[in-house]
């Protein structure tokens, strides 16, 4: 049984998803943030401010986009939010870029 694809706005639900991933990993901040979780099981913002060359107002401007993207999540443990990859959205966003390479 094939599919069914799902048009908005005259777009397929997958492009759309596929341009929402994209987006959110298109700044090397960003980039750098998705590749020092993937190496760690967790990260509060200011572990990747020791990381990173950036302010912590830009490392919190980052997380939020790839956040509101999905393809990270933050866990509440007062008084810090603990960062890590959203493993389901981020196997998705792999997938959507495989097949949008091929």
């Amino acid at each position: 049984m094939k599919k069914e694809r799902i048009i908005e706005n005259g777009y397929d639900q997958e492009d759309l998803l596929l341009a929402r991933y994209i987006k959110a990993l298109a700044h090397p901040a960003r980039i750098a943030i998705m590749k020092l979780l993937a190496r760690r099981d967790t990260c509060i913002c200011n572990d990747i401010v020791q990381e990173l060359p950036l302010a912590q107002s830009t490392v919190s401007q980052h997380l939020k986009e790839l956040k509101d993207a999905g393809l990270i999540q933050g866990n509440i443990t007062p008084p810090r939010v603990k960062y890590c990859i959203n493993q389901e959205n981020w196997q998705i966003a792999r997938k959507l870029i495989e097949k949008f390479l091929q």
